[in-house]
This record gives C-alpha cells, sequence and structure tokens, in this order.
C-alpha cells in the first residue's frame, strides 16, 4: 500500500529525530563524556565499557594497595589483581580460576562458606579470615550489580596480620596483668588478717570518722543554700504582692 505524502513527512520527521541523537550520543563519546552505553537485545539490557573510560579504573585497582578478586557465588575466582596473588603466595595465573577456599584454613572455610549460601546479603558484608600461608585477611565483600557479571561479588582483601599480632600480645599481657592483679589482692586479704589488730581498727574508727565528719559538712551546706533559697522565694513573694 502506498503511503501518503503526509506519513512520508511524519516519516521523515521521525528518522531526522533518531539521526540528531545517534549523532549527539556519538559526540559524546569521542568526546570522553560517555563512560558506558547500555545496548538492548535479546538477553536484555547490557553495559559495554569505553575502553578509554574503564582503563583508569582497571589501572587503579592493579595498583592499589589492597587484593581485589572478581568471586562466583560458589567461591571461584574469576579476577583478581596481583596483590591479592602476593598476599596469598600464588602465582597469578594459577589464582584465576581457583577457588577462594583453596586459600583459607580449614577452620574458617565454613565463615566463607554461610556467607555465600546466604540467600540475601546487605550491601557488604565483612569477614576477617586466616590463610594457610598464616596470614589474616580482612575481606570486605560488596555484591556486583546484576548488570554486571550476574549474582558474583567483588572482595577488597586488607592484609591485617599485623593487628591480629599486637592483639594476640595485648590478649597475653592482660592475661599476666589479671593474674597479677589476683596475686597481689590475695596477698593483700592475707596480710590484712596478718595485721589487723587494735591499732588497726582504730584506724579504720578515725578513717569513718572522718568521713561522717565531711558528709556532715556537706549537709550543714545544704542547709545554708536551702535557707537561703528559702529567704529569696520568700523576698520575691513579698516584692510581687
Amino acid at each position: 500500500m502506498s503511503r501518503t505524502k503526509e506519513q512520508l513527512i511524519i516519516e521523515n520527521k521521525e528518522l531526522h529525530s533518531r539521526l540528531v541523537e545517534i549523532e549527539e550520543a556519538l559526540a559524546a563519546i569521542r568526546n570522553g563524556e560517555v563512560d558506558a552505553i547500555m545496548v538492548s537485545g535479546k538477553k536484555g539490557d547490557q553495559v559495554y565499557s569505553i575502553s578509554s573510560a574503564e582503563t583508569p579504573y582497571r589501572t587503579f585497582i592493579e595498583e592499589m594497595s589492597e587484593g581485589a578478586v572478581t568471586l562466583t557465588k560458589e567461591g571461584t575466582i574469576l579476577y583478581c589483581n596481583h596483590r591479592f596473588a602476593e598476599l596469598v603466595q600464588s602465582p597469578y595465573n594459577r589464582v584465576i580460576g581457583s577457588s577462594l577456599k583453596h586459600f583459607i584454613t580449614p577452620d574458617d572455610n565454613p565463615k566463607l562458606d554461610s556467607f555465600l549460601t546466604q540467600p540475601a546479603h546487605g550491601k557488604h558484608d565483612v569477614l576477617i579470615v586466616s590463610l594457610k600461608n598464616t596470614l589474616y585477611l580482612r575481606l570486605s565483600i560488596h555484591i556486583l550489580p546484576p548488570y554486571l557479571l550476574g549474582d558474583n561479588y567483588i572482595l577488597i582483601a586488607t592484609d591485617i596480620s599485623d593487628l591480629k599480632k599486637k592483639e594476640s600480645e595485648l590478649n597475653e599481657i592482660i592475661v599476666k596483668l589479671a593474674n597479677h592483679i589476683n596475686a597481689l589482692r590475695a596477698l593483700r586479704i592475707e596480710n590484712i588478717n596478718d595485721t589487723l589488730d587494735v591499732a588497726g581498727r582504730k584506724n579504720k574508727l578515725e578513717i569513718a570518722n572522718n568521713k561522717l565528719y565531711k558528709e556532715i559538712i556537706k549537709l550543714n551546706r545544704l542547709i545554708v543554700k536551702l535557707k537561703q533559697k528559702q529567704k529569696h522565694n520568700q523576698y520575691q513573694k513579698n516584692a510581687a504582692s
């Protein structure tokens, strides 16, 4: 069926409008104003990064002092930076594709399993785990948005081995201090029981008397203040009448 002149004019305007939008989008990409583009397809909307925008972020991840890992919900490492490979003391190419649980001590693996099998999480969670190489890591775990690699996670791993060592040393000091305090308390009680005589009782009585005298002074001062306040209130009452 042939189209009318009016239909052709409307179609021409629509095509021109779409052409303007495409030219504006291309100009934005050329000028570096766009970090990524979203394309609709059979599998839904997909996001594609612009390489020029992605490069600074990738460089930052590679050079950061913490380990960075992209992890599947089964615990498989899809990506890691070189710092994480250093932390687990394993070649970079062997870390990728392996399971994170391979590097964690058996005692701490249940914590990771529990997290990965949870049906839902908050915006991020934190796990403290020990590695088989005796290092301790603080894992800050974030869920990636659905349009980025599905249900995977990103981990930021921080070496806290020095902190754990200091914590252990501090706990040892606390235990020793508690033992010393208990020993001193027992010695003090023993000395008091051995030396408590008439003079000791007299001294305790003097101390009690001094405390009572101080309390009496405080009470007298309070009475004076109350009397002054009463006189002031009476004066205000008389002035008002």
